[in-house]
């Protein structure tokens, strides 16, 4: 009886270390706000939450870095606002923000659309929101 005991905890433990790998990990990210006219620190902080919740949905993979640029995300918004989703959903401007991170790929290559064994760079997220009040949510990703 306790060699059956001991092989289902064995199993057990086997497939919490499976599930909890696929899981994309954010807690070793390095965030780096940078000066900000159109956000306050608090805003950048729920942005940068928001990605890292949406990052837990990369299987495999681990953020390494996350960062906000003004001018970047400036140059984002235009782009997203004339070409993207942007152009029609009706967000406007001032609920916008785009970050940029940096993360890594394990062997498994995530959920099959990314590289294994690989690290994208210069990857953006567009956030959104409904009003200067609300909530951010990711709208779109990718390069």
């Amino acid at each position: 009886m306790k060699k059956i005991i001991y092989f289902l905890c064995l199993i057990l433990v086997v497939v919490f270390l499976l599930v909890y790998k696929q899981v994309g990990k954010t807690n070793t990210a390095v965030v780096s706000i940078g000066k900000s006219d159109k956000f306050s620190q608090g805003e950048m902080n729920d942005s940068t939450n928001c990605v890292k919740k949406k990052f837990k949905d990369f299987r495999g993979c681990s953020l390494t870095k996350l960062w906000y640029d003004e001018k970047k995300s400036n140059y984002f918004i235009e782009d997203y606002l004339e070409c993207g989703k942007g152009s029609v959903n009706g967000v406007k401007s001032g609920n916008v923000i785009v970050l940029i991170s940096t993360f890594d790929v394990d062997f498994s290559g995530g959920d099959g659309s990314i590289n294994p064994n690989s690290t994208y760079s210069d990857w953006k997220w567009t956030l959104i929101r409904d009003s200067k009040t609300g909530n951010w949510r990711v709208d779109d990703w990718g390069y």
